[in-house]
Order: structure tokens, then sequence, then C-alpha cells
């Protein structure tokens, strides 16, 4: 999936909230919008290299910038959060993941019960299937990890997708982790454990879990491989 550009080098100097990043380009100082809630803590170090989007010129908006890429070590990362959900619509029409090759999609938002479910799937026994999409950028030790901060909307998320297994119906949760070095995925127990729970007792009731991780440079997100996930916790 190509990403929109040209984007441009910038260097980090703080955040002074959760949407904001204070940026360095040559030798003048902008603040940014950063698209991504989570702590980003391990990622978002003064100095560090960024890729920016300029907004368009007659846009009303308070900030000139869009945080997007982040440079960690060898890769870049994404700090976009809703990039997950336009690469896997991108990917539906291409039909390349391997978890969704035996689903016909259906639509896009489906609201129920004051929430939205991203996407809409039947299967090949003609059964809804729900699937929601999740955004990772936390790695430790080669383990993608989510949620970095408290998620009580992803929480509910979860709960409503087993919700909807125990009415008949089928669903499924995909973490697309923004980044190339992870080899397993499992919940941050420590930062969000009413989300690990709820995710361990969809799991148990039949909702599936997967995770994938994702190739990123400047111009495009291309799909990397799928990686094991570890939902049960002693």
């Amino acid at each position: 999936m190509k990403l929109k550009g040209p984007l441009i080098p910038a260097i980090f100097i703080d955040r002074p909230n959760r949407f904001i990043t204070n940026i360095k380009i040559k030798n003048d100082i902008f603040q940014s919008h950063l698209a991504d809630p989570g702590r980003l803590e391990e990622l978002l170090l003064p100095g560090a290299k960024l890729f920016v989007l300029r907004a368009p010129i007659n846009s009303k908006r308070n900030t000139k910038y869009s945080t997007v890429l982040v440079q960690y070590k060898d890769q870049l990362i994404s700090l976009v959060s809703t990039l997950p959900n336009q690469f896997v619509k991108d990917a539906i029409g291409k039909n390349f993941l391997p978890m969704l090759k035996n689903l016909v999609y259906i639509r896009s938002e489906i609201s129920i019960k004051n929430h939205r479910i991203d996407f809409l799937f039947q299967t090949n026994k003609g059964e809804k299937f729900f699937l929601e999409v999740k955004s990772v950028t936390f790695v430790e030790k080669n383990i993608a990890k989510f949620p970095d901060a408290v998620t009580t909307r992803g929480k509910n998320h979860v709960d409503l997708l087993r919700s909807l297994m125990e009415k008949g119906h089928q669903a499924g949760i995909l973490f697309v982790c923004q980044r190339s070095d992870a080899n397993m995925f499992e919940p941050m127990v420590d930062r969000d454990p009413a989300f690990s729970s709820a995710l361990e007792k969809a799991y148990k009731k039949g909702v599936k879990v997967w995770c994938i991780t994702l190739n990123i440079n400047q111009t495009e997100i291309t799909f990397n491989k799928e990686i094991p996930v570890n939902l049960i916790h002693k």
C-alpha cells in the first residue's frame, strides 16, 4: 500500500500532549499532529528521526504537519494508528492475507450497540464474520504487545466480539504490528490487565486472534508475515 507523500525528514523534540509532537525541520520548530494516542515512550526519544507529511496549503487545521514514521534502530515504524485499517482494506481487494482468503467482504464500519466494528465478512457457510483491527507499535525482545496504554474502548470491542460469537456469529481480531521485528504477539498484561483478560476470554469462546507484521519504508507498507499469538497467561 502506497503512503501519502512526499514525506519530509524531521527531528523529534518532545510531546506536549498525546496528539502533538514538537518537531524540528532544518532550523525551524513546528507542531505536528500525532495520530497515535499510545505511550510510544520507547520510540519517541529526543533526537529521534521522524518523517512527517505537510498538510495541504489551504487546510484550516492548527498543525502544519502530521507525524507519520519514526526511525528506530535500522527500521521505520508507522505512528499512524489508522493505517492498519487502510492496509487491511487494501489487502481485501488483493486477497493476500492468509486469514481472510476464505472470507467474502461485505462492508466496513458496522454499527452495533453504540460501537463500530471495522469489517463484516461472510464465511463459506454463509455465516457473518465480524473483524476488528488493532494497531501495534510496541515490541520488546521480538514480542509484539498490545496495548501500551489502557484502552477501555479496545476492551469493549473484544467483549462485543465475544457476545457476537455467543449469538451464533463468527468473529476475529487482527493485530497489525506496524514494524517487522516481532516474532510473536502477546497482550500487555501489566499495562492493561482488563483488556488482556477480556482477550483471553474471547479467545476461549472461539474468537479468532491473529497478528501480522509489516515492512515499512518512506513510500509504502507491505505485508511481512503472520506471527503466532500467545494469549493464555498463568
